[in-house]
Order: structure tokens, then sequence, then C-alpha cells
């Protein structure tokens, strides 16, 4: 009898196919749903807490201008790495990030423990003439940051969203998200979004102890 629903099979493409279809989603399946589980168990520690709304506006122009593309923020965990760029990145430090910002693509340096190695000042020049510090940059300049306002708006309107999503933002939070970043440009906000990553404190922690002049070698890619 199982002979002939092996022949069956042989003599039909079609049941083939879809016997193959079936094994392999199975199969998929058996892959996929346990990282989702998985993912779902992922609890922030306490020093991690959601964006403030003047750092979501920074991380809203990162990834609109593309900085992931070159940038990652993965550190693994791997001796070479950890002396370069600091203790290696866990998914519990990107709980609050969606998308996150992960990856292996690295034009220039890992930016995951980026916060607080150098001065504010020193990141609004680097990020409008990235050659008045680094000369052999390769890195595009954004000039018009500076001049372009953060709408508190529609920061609000993405809080109101992430809190659908699970991040806890208080009804305090979303409405005075528009005075926290009013008259900010989003020059401010990605320096404030740079200037909190990988410092458990946020981003005034970070700015403690900046140093104010940084060699240029040490963010060369």
């Amino acid at each position: 009898m199982a002979y002939r629903h092996f022949e069956f099979v042989e003599k039909h493409a079609w049941a083939l196919g879809i016997l193959t279809a079936v094994m392999v989603s199975l199969g998929g399946l058996a892959e996929v749903l346990p990282l989702f589980v998985e993912a779902r168990s992922v609890r922030p520690p306490p020093s991690v807490r959601p964006y403030d709304p003047l750092r979501l506006a920074g991380r809203d122009v990162y990834v609109r201008e593309g900085c992931y593309l070159c940038h990652s923020q993965m550190i693994r965990a791997l001796r070479f790495e950890t002396q370069r760029y600091g203790r290696y990145s866990t998914a519990e430090e990107s709980v609050y990030d969606r998308p996150f910002q992960w990856g292996s693509k690295r034009t220039g340096p890992d930016l995951a423990r980026v916060g607080g190695k150098y001065s504010d000042d020193w990141q609004r020049l680097h990020l409008v003439d990235p050659r008045a510090v680094v000369p052999e940059s390769n890195m595009p300049g954004y000039p018009w940051l500076a001049t372009a306002a953060v709408d508190g708006v529609e920061i609000a309107s993405r809080m109101r969203g992430l809190r659908r999503l699970g991040d806890p933002y208080t009804d305090a939070d979303i409405g005075g998200a528009a005075a926290a970043v009013d008259g900010r440009t989003e020059l401010d906000a990605l320096v404030a979004y740079l200037q909190g990553l990988g410092s458990s404190e946020g981003p005034e922690a970070a700015r403690t102890g900046a140093a104010s002049a940084v060699p240029v070698a040490r963010i060369s890619p």
C-alpha cells in the first residue's frame, strides 16, 4: 500500500510539488516560530527607556538620511570587535527600536557605543562638514539639518503610534512632546540621538565627560 502511495507521487508532479511545499513550510515554521517566541520574551532592562521626543526625532532623521547604510549598530561578541567598539550588543538594548539598526555594513565605524565619545560641538561640525574634522572621510555633509525644524505634532503622532506597539509612553509624555522639541532643529535632534547611543543613562549622562577634542583617528572607518 505504501508503495502505491509513493508511486502516485512519483507519477504526478503536482502531488510532488504540493507535498514538497508542505514539508518546506513545516521546516521553515520550525525554524522561524521559536525566534518569534524568543523575541516576544525579550524585556528591556531598567536602564533602557523609550526615546524622548528629541531623540526620537533624531532617530527618524538618522533613518531618513540613510545613515544605517554605512553605519551598523551591532557589536559582535568577538575580541577584535569589543576591543575597538566596546561591550557587545544585546537584543534588550534595541527593544524600542522599530526598525532595529543592527547590521554588518560598515563603510563608517559602528555607532552602538558612540554616545559621549565626542562633544556636541564635534558632532555638529562632523555632521555639517565631515572633512573639517576627518580629512580622509568619504561621509557626505548634512548642512540642511541645521535649519530644518523638528515637527512637534509629527513627533507626538509617532509616539502615539509607538504606544500602540507597546512602548510605555504616557499621556503626559505625548502631550509634552511638541514643547520638548519646540525651537529645535533636526541637527539638534540627530546629535541628541547619537549622544544617547550606548549610554544607559541617556544623552545627558553621555555628554558628561565627553571630550571637547578627540583624536581624528578614532572616527576613521
